[in-house]
């Protein structure tokens, strides 16, 4: 048996990498504070947010700085999300929403908006929760347990997500009165959130992202392969449904408020493994920086394109999630 290794690269050009994405991140944050119908100087959002008071205060801490702080966690948690997935699953087209689980938490979700409207506001990260639970052990049975290659299960995880689609089009034609909620949440955006959003998915992802943190070992041992991970005294399918849980889990949460925002969990993982290798000690938290910069360059572009109308974040990124998925398809189909 030939010994695998994890490709990794040069410790001087992580932290390069690290410094560089993190400086980006800032920049985007201030721009994305400054951009919308009414801009901000760039002068004032600075003072702003070293606490001064001007004519813009009012706008950057009421509706611009929530948004900058969910595109931030959301697009984290969908980043990290996806590496787990493709470390567990060793497998490059593995994502939560390419693999239908965001469409199971998005089905959930409507429904909870849709039937239960007067469900308290802990109850839609939730059902979103077990909405991409029920997909992922879905997949489970029908694709993975048999060993699934990359084109069978990222088509599986097409056809639950096409299925999920389905349910949330009826609900909205069975109950076209309170469908607004829902396109909005439908739609992946973070339009008209608030500091009470930003606390409903807080606590979640303070849990769950330096949970995903302490598993890098672990998903390093598993892309060695299920029988070298036995061999180091891993109990393979106990760690790989514990890893698969944490995923799923951030995913939930992630779409729980934005709803839908897809292809980040796609993106951001392949990205960071250009830049710093596959070694997951470095990989988790350099996604989850270009997932947070994804996300918040989206919601900015979306503001900045024509204004005062706004595009949904999703919007943006299913724009260059898309060509780049079936670049990903093409490059597997080559490698077979």
């Amino acid at each position: 048996m030939s010994k695998r290794t994890i490709s990794d690269k040069p410790a001087h050009q992580k932290t390069i990498v690290v410094f560089s994405l993190c400086a980006a991140l800032l920049i985007i944050a201030v721009i994305s504070l400054a951009v919308g119908a009414v801009f901000i100087p760039l002068d004032q959002v600075v003072l702003t947010l070293f606490g001064q008071h001007t004519e813009g205060s009012f706008i950057v801490e009421k509706y611009r700085a929530p948004r900058v702080v969910l595109s931030l966690l959301v697009g984290a948690g969908l980043a990290i999300s996806g590496s787990i997935l493709q470390g567990v699953l060793r497998n490059p087209l593995a994502s939560p929403d390419v693999i239908g689980i965001t469409k199971g938490a998005g089905l959930a979700a409507s429904i909870t908006i849709i039937l239960l409207p007067a469900a308290p506001i802990i109850a839609l990260p939730i059902a979103a929760f077990t909405g991409a639970a029920i997909v992922a052990v879905l997949l489970f049975i029908f694709v993975y347990k048999r060993g699934a290659k990359p084109t069978t299960l990222a088509l599986t995880g097409i056809a639950l997500g096409a299925m999920c689609d389905a349910g949330i089009q009826y609900l909205m034609v069975k109950h076209p009165v309170d469908v607004n909620a829902a396109l909005i949440w439908l739609t992946g955006s973070v339009w008209g959130r608030g500091w009470d959003d930003v606390m409903t998915v807080l606590p979640w992802l303070l849990l769950l992202i330096p949970l995903a943190f302490t598993t890098a070992r672990k998903l390093d041992v598993l892309s060695l392969g299920d029988e070298m991970a036995a061999g180091l005294g891993e109990h393979v399918q106990r760690l790989r449904l514990m890893l698969v849980a944490i995923a799923v889990a951030l995913a939930g949460a992630s779409v729980a408020v934005v709803g839908s925002i897809g292809f980040v969990g796609l993106i951001a993982p392949h990205i960071a493994r250009q830049l710093v290798g596959a070694k997951h000690d470095v990989l988790l938290p350099v996604s989850a920086l270009i997932g947070a910069i994804l996300v918040m360059s989206a919601d900015t572009l979306g503001r900045a394109i024509l204004p005062p109308v706004e595009l949904p974040a999703g919007l943006i990124t299913a724009a260059i999630g898309a060509p780049y998925f079936l670049y990903l398809l093409r490059r597997q189909r080559r490698v077979r």
